[in-house]
């Protein structure tokens, strides 16, 4: 089964790439380890989780996948938003990094709806 096709895969690989990248920086800049650790975590299992989808066992599995990859992009967007109010990231890294975010939840979304509209 294919997700948002190729573009959904690179999209969700670039951006876990973008995190990765975020959390070096806030680790070595702002000497920020607990909240950079949340956010790698959920920020990079969204590409990890849509990759592991395209194997699902089933389509119940891969709509489960793409489900739980929805959960992580969700809290990604919410540590992204607590990085930036605490002052950790400042608006214009957020604002860089903050549609990226919101198309893989729009993405997210809509394949999840989709695929249950036509189960």
């Amino acid at each position: 089964m294919q997700w948002g096709g190729p573009v959904g895969k690179e999209k969700s690989y670039r951006f876990a790439l973008r995190i990765v990248k975020l959390c070096r920086w806030l680790q070595a800049e702002q000497k920020e380890f607990v909240l950079s650790k949340q956010l790698l975590r959920c920020g990079t299992a969204i590409g990890a989780l849509i990759h592991e989808a395209e194997f699902a066992q089933s389509r119940a599995d891969f709509i489960n996948k793409l489900q739980v990859a929805l959960k992580e992009a969700n809290e990604t967007k919410y540590w992204l938003m607590l990085l930036r109010d605490s002052n950790l990231l400042n608006d214009k890294m957020y604002e860089s990094i903050r549609p990226d975010i919101e198309e893989l939840l729009k993405l997210l979304v809509s394949s999840i709806k989709t695929l249950k509209d036509k189960s």
